[in-house]
């Protein structure tokens, strides 16, 4: 699938949202991404997973993994989308009370298994960290990280990910810091539909 058509796609299902938004990673921006618009369509889910896997498989090469791995929410559908093209068995991992990740639910990652970590997003690329983190820490091998949409071209890079994830978009929405936000100096209402700043 080519990028003009992701882009036509995610345009048509009304992903791309403008106002003022605190993004997962504490960010402010005037543009917000909300994948579920188009992921709560299972044809557009599959569809975008087949077209994430081909792209991880063409940059991973072939057999390199063996588990998928999403931090919930938002990350869920997208990565359970790819583990379904590359028929690979899907884990997500969800906040504790100390608001660390943590495989529940008996969801578990074998030592030696590669884990593709997948999100709908990636604007800093914490959650994604975060992920990987708890995969190393059960003795997985990080096989890459990989999302829909990758909007860190936008972010200060003392706050980009490592190196940019496999993605089939990338947006160059802009972000700032809380305290430096325009967005909040001019005194626009704040939205927050991420999930991590839910109780």
């Amino acid at each position: 699938m080519p990028t003009t058509d992701v882009e036509s796609l995610l345009t048509e299902a009304d992903v791309l949202r403008t106002g003022h938004f605190r993004l997962s990673s504490g960010a402010h921006s005037d543009t917000y991404l909300q994948c579920a618009a188009a992921l709560q369509h299972p044809g557009t889910a599959l569809r975008l997973g087949r077209e994430l896997a081909a792209r991880a498989v063409a940059a991973l090469g072939h057999d390199t993994v063996d588990v998928v791995a999403s931090p919930a929410l938002g990350g869920i559908l997208a990565g359970f989308a790819v583990a379904a093209a590359l028929d690979r068995r899907f884990v997500f991992a969800e906040r504790g009370a100390d608001r660390t990740f943590t495989l529940r639910r008996g969801q578990e990652i074998a030592p030696g298994e590669r884990v593709l970590v997948v999100e709908d997003v990636v604007t800093t690329g914490l959650s994604a960290r975060e992920v990987a983190a708890l995969v190393r820490a059960a003795g997985g091998r990080l096989a890459g990280i990989a999302c829909i949409v990758d909007r860190s071209v936008a972010v200060d890079p003392s706050r980009r990910p490592d190196s940019p994830p496999i993605s089939l978009l990338a947006v160059g929405a802009s972000a700032w810091d809380p305290a430096t936000c325009p967005l909040c100096a001019a005194g626009r209402p704040l939205d927050t539909p991420g999930s991590r700043h839910t109780s």
